[in-house]
């Protein structure tokens, strides 16, 4: 998968993350998720939480193939006070592939 590419949402506790992922194995991928792990970050740079949030893959993906993805993430709008913002950082894929016959 490539690095995420984040893009300001509508309000400050809101992002735009776009992901593209590429099947490098030898059967499709069928299904799965992904899980964003977003930061929320104080005025001064201090990383004060995680949240986590899981989406459907963009499925099926057939070997050597690519296929991207993007969600709009939120987190609590308590969480981000003024002078705040968040910043997706983490990614993990959990992919679905047929049963082997």
């Amino acid at each position: 998968m490539s690095e995420p590419r984040r893009a300001p949402g509508q309000d400050r506790w809101c992002e735009q993350v776009a992901l593209t992922f590429t099947n490098t194995g030898g059967t499709p991928v069928t299904g799965g998720t992904v899980s964003l792990g977003t930061h929320i970050i104080g005025i001064f740079g201090t990383d004060w939480a995680t949240v986590t949030s899981t989406h459907p893959l963009p499925a099926p993906i057939a070997p050597g193939q690519s296929a991207d993805g993007s969600w709009t993430v939120c987190v609590d709008a308590w969480r981000v006070p003024l002078g705040m913002r968040i910043e997706t950082r983490d990614v993990t894929v959990d992919p679905a592939r047929p049963p082997a016959e």
